[in-house]
């Protein structure tokens, strides 16, 4: 018995030192590297932190560009999807009332021409982006209530998309609290 408890005592004494202490420092000291240094990258405005760069905040008001929705309600010390599939009749009932609401606010605009980003929320719950065609959809109604040119608008949410990494990897994106920042600074 000693011949095999000594030999897993050490290894067992080796591997946690390198799995809960080296392992846990050097990834945080990587973190140290990266932008935010490891505790989340914050949008400010005015000297004051408005929310952080990766995670999704809703915005109620119909004079801004709206969130991809949220499975739970933006609070980012829980993340995570509803687990409701595509042929759950719940969810199925939900993503409805999701269009419902968005052709009230959105006059004009057809059910089969909202992104779906619009009307179901991401994995994590917390996605604080949507494609230039999620944003864009919503320029008439910004327009009409900020009485600002439709084109105005759409320059902006060009000047704020963010391009594929590479040109290549992952979809063009646009940060909705970023592009809303940018919208209250039009005169």
């Amino acid at each position: 018995m000693k011949r095999y408890f000594f030999p897993a005592l050490k290894l067992t004494l080796v591997l946690v030192l390198l799995t809960a202490g080296i392992y846990p420092l050097m990834i945080a000291g990587i973190a140290k590297m990266a932008p935010g240094k490891g505790d989340g990258v914050t949008i400010e405005k005015n000297g004051l932190v408005v929310g952080y760069a990766n995670v999704g905040q809703q915005f109620t008001g119909d004079n801004y560009f709206q969130s991809r929705p949220s499975a739970v309600g933006y609070n980012s010390a829980g993340s995570g999807g509803s687990n409701k599939g595509p042929s759950n009749p719940d969810y199925l009932q939900v993503v409805k009332d999701r269009i419902d609401t968005f052709l009230v606010h959105n006059p004009g605009v057809k059910r089969s021409d909202i992104p779906a980003e619009l009307v179901t929320a991401s994995g994590s719950g917390l996605d604080p982006h949507l494609s230039p065609e999620g944003a864009l959809i919503q320029v008439p109604r910004i327009a009409k209530l900020r009485n600002i040119p439709e084109q105005k608008l759409r320059d902006l949410v060009n000047e704020q998309t963010k391009a594929p990494l590479a040109g290549m990897f992952g979809p063009a994106t646009v940060n909705v609290l970023k592009l809303n920042l940018a919208l209250d600074e039009i005169k």
